[in-house]
C-alpha cells in the first residue's frame, strides 16, 4: 500500500490513513502492508498514537515520557478519544479487525524522526511489524513551548526540552532506532545526506555523564581511520522516486512479505570492482 502524500504527522493523518486503508480493503483482504515512514520528520504526538492504534491491540503501550516535572511523566496507549479529537467520530472504529494481524513492514531511514520513530518503535517492540531500512534520526526528546508574551503583533515564546520519550525500551539519545532488517537506500549503498543523526548535532542529549568524551573519541578515531586507509572508489548511489520500481528498500520489503530472499546493499569495494570490470 503506498504511503500518503503527506510526509509528517498532522491533524488529519489518522483520518487519511483510515480512508486509504478502507479503500484498500474494498478490493478484498490484504495479504501484507508496507507503512512507509522514510523522510518523515515527525509531527503531532496524538497522530502518532492514532496511527499505531490502527495496527496494535487495545491497551498496547505506544509511548511514555519521563522528565523532571510531574506533568512530563505520561503513558500513552490507543484510546478512541485520542483519535476523535473533538470530531465525535473515531475513524479507526470502522476498519476491519483483520488489520490488527495483517503482515507488516515499516520502512524507515536516517530522516525518520520523532513521531515516526514512536510508531516504528511501538510496532517493532510489540512484534507487530518488521522494521526495515536504515537507522533513524534519533530524536528521543520532547519539547514544550512556553509563551512569554501574548502581544498580537510581537508574540514571544521559548521552546524547552522537557522530557525523553520511550517505547517499551528507551531510545538512546541521538542514536535512533536500529531496524531489525537493515537495508540501505539503494543496492549501491545509502545517500550521504541521510547519515546525519541527532548524535551528530551540537549539544544533543547524552545517555550518561562522560558519554560526550567517549563519543568524541570514537568520532576522532573514525576520522583518523578514514584519513589513513585508502577507500575504494565507487559510483554514487542512483537517486530514485519513492514507490517506484527503482525503490530498493520498498522492493526488499515486498520480498519479505512474500517470503522471498531479501537482498542487501553491495559493499563499496565490490561496487567499485564491478564498476571497473564493466569499463
Amino acid at each position: 500500500m503506498p504511503s500518503s502524500a503527506s510526509r509528517s504527522f498532522q491533524e488529519r493523518t489518522v483520518d487519511d490513513l483510515a480512508r486509504q486503508l478502507a479503500e484498500a480493503y474494498k478490493a478484498g483482504p490484504l495479504n501484507g502492508l508496507v507503512l512507509d515512514l522514510r523522510n518523515d520528520p515527525g509531527g503531532l504526538l496524538h497522530s502518532a498514537i492514532g496511527v499505531s492504534a490502527a495496527f496494535l491491540p487495545k491497551g498496547a503501550l505506544v509511548v511514555s515520557t519521563d522528565g523532571r516535572m510531574s506533568d512530563a511523566k505520561r503513558v500513552s496507549w490507543p484510546r478512541p478519544r485520542i483519535n476523535q479529537r473533538g470530531r465525535g467520530d473515531d475513524a479507526l472504529s470502522r476498519l476491519p479487525k483483520e488489520l490488527k494481524s495483517v503482515p507488516m513492514v515499516v520502512l524507515v531511514n536516517g530522516a525518520s524522526a520523532s513521531a515516526s520513530e514512536i510508531v516504528a518503535g511501538a510496532l517493532q517492540d510489540h512484534k507487530r511489524a518488521t522494521v526495515m531500512g536504515s537507522q533513524t534520526f534519533g530524536k528521543g526528546s520532547v519539547q514544550t513551548i512556553i509563551p512569554l508574551r501574548a502581544d498580537g503583533e510581537r508574540p514571544a515564546a521559548i521552546k524547552l526540552t522537557t522530557a525523553r520519550y520511550y517505547t517499551q525500551r528507551p531510545l538512546d539519545p541521538g542514536q535512533g532506532h536500529r531496524a531489525r532488517s537493515a537495508r540501505d537506500d539503494t543496492a549501491q549503498g545509502s545517500f550521504g545526506g541521510l547519515q546525519v543523526r541527532e548524535a551528530d548535532l551540537a549539544a544533543h542529549l547524552e545517555e550518561k555523564k562522560g558519554a560526550p568524551a567517549a563519543a568524541e573519541a570514537a568520532r576522532d578515531a573514525a576520522s583518523a581511520d578514514a584519513q589513513t586507509e585508502p577507500r575504494a572508489e565507487s559510483p554514487a548511489p542512483k537517486r530514485y522516486e519513492f514507490g517506484s520500481q527503482d525503490d530498493f528498500q520498498l522492493q526488499q520489503a515486498m520480498k519479505h512479505l512474500k517470503g522471498l530472499p531479501v537482498e542487501t546493499a553491495k559493499k563499496p569495494e565490490s561496487v567499485a570492482a564491478s564498476s571497473r570490470s564493466s569499463r
